[in-house]
């Protein structure tokens, strides 16, 4: 079926409305991972998302579908936890792989990596960020949580250990030990609910708070991922933008510390050191994973891959050690 056809599908099974409804579909693109696009019902306009097999990227990157039932499951929380700013959800069918959910628009409303890269006005949305993951983790990690729908160690590391560190690990085989190790910490923690994509271009800002998406890599892990995640994007930023560097780097610091007021589960120090090993990886595979960031030029990965590497192989103890150094490689590469 082509994605009119599904849409039309889905909108049936679900009871939103009858396929004559539908008066267009326009597919949405940003995504690699699944089939999204925007739906328009005449009386609202909604939003719909099917989960692929294989992502829409150059390397042959295979992943499982039912990871759309854990998605579904992660916007759930999200929403009984922090309902003035996540996004509505109007139904998911298991047969089809694909869920409805509000069509997030608005005069208030933009996309926090378009905000970043077009150096806008900080508005303190690392912190809302940060506060979020932080609330979200703390909940899961208390008992009585349902972990079940979030069983999904396998889709993690097909859809985020194999791709971002064993991939890399195979380009730098003398980090291998590094990266493997990293491995098996993601790989075997089953600590708190983590989304697995806490990056700018899956949150969109409006005047309730940061509204994430794209949960398809949710699971039960390691704590470390999603602050690594999301402070990754800041790093790579900082070092692409020296206009606002500064500015950057001081959000990697202040997004640690809004989110450590939430950590119970473990001594913050404890979790803080991890995510200092964490991150290089993860900066190291935005560049020679399967999943590169487009916006950096050959010069600007060379530089991540020099900074990624020495903090890999002595890695800082502090989010704020962790900043200085990046701050200190740039000015003495004179970038």
């Amino acid at each position: 079926m082509n994605i009119r056809e599904r849409c039309e599908s889905l909108v049936r099974e679900l009871g939103i409305a009858d396929a004559s409804d539908i008066l267009s579909v326009e597919p949405l693109t940003g995504g690699v991972a699944s089939d999204i696009a925007k739906v328009d019902l005449g009386k609202r306009t909604i939003c719909v998302k099917f989960a692929l097999p294989k992502l829409k990227v150059a390397a042959d990157w295979q992943a499982p579908v039912h990871r759309n039932a854990a998605e579904y499951a992660w916007l759930k929380v999200a929403a009984d936890l922090l309902p003035q700013s996540a996004v509505r959800l109007f139904g998911r069918s298991e047969a089809q792989h694909g869920f409805a959910m509000e069509f997030v628009s608005g005069e208030d409303v933009y996309l926090w990596k378009t905000s970043l890269l077009e150096q806008k006005p900080n508005k303190g949305e690392a912190l809302l960020v940060a506060d979020m993951i932080g609330r979200i983790h703390q909940k899961s990690s208390q008992s009585g949580f349902d972990t079940t729908p979030f069983q999904n160690r396998d889709d993690f590391h097909a859809l985020r250990i194999e791709p971002y560190l064993s991939a890399t690990a195979k380009v730098h085989s003398d980090l291998s030990p590094h990266l493997n190790e990293l491995e098996d910490m993601l790989y075997q923690s089953n600590q708190v609910l983590v989304h697995g994509d806490v990056s700018p271009k899956n949150i969109l800002m409006r005047s309730g708070g940061p509204v994430l998406l794209d949960a398809e890599c949710a699971t039960m892990g390691d704590a470390s991922f999603d602050p690594s995640f999301c402070l990754n994007h800041l790093v790579l930023k900082a070092i692409h933008l020296p206009a606002t560097r500064e500015h950057l780097l001081k959000d990697v610091v202040a997004f640690w510390q809004a989110y450590a007021t939430h950590i119970t589960w473990e001594p913050p120090t404890t979790l803080e050191s991890r995510v200092c090993r964490l991150l290089p990886a993860l900066m190291l595979a935005r560049v020679d994973g399967k999943s590169p960031v487009e916006y950096l030029n050959d010069a600007e990965k060379d530089i991540v891959r020099a900074i990624s590497k020495s903090l890999l192989k002595t890695p800082a103890d502090t989010i704020s050690e962790f900043a200085n150094r990046v701050s200190a490689d740039l000015k003495e590469m004179n970038t």
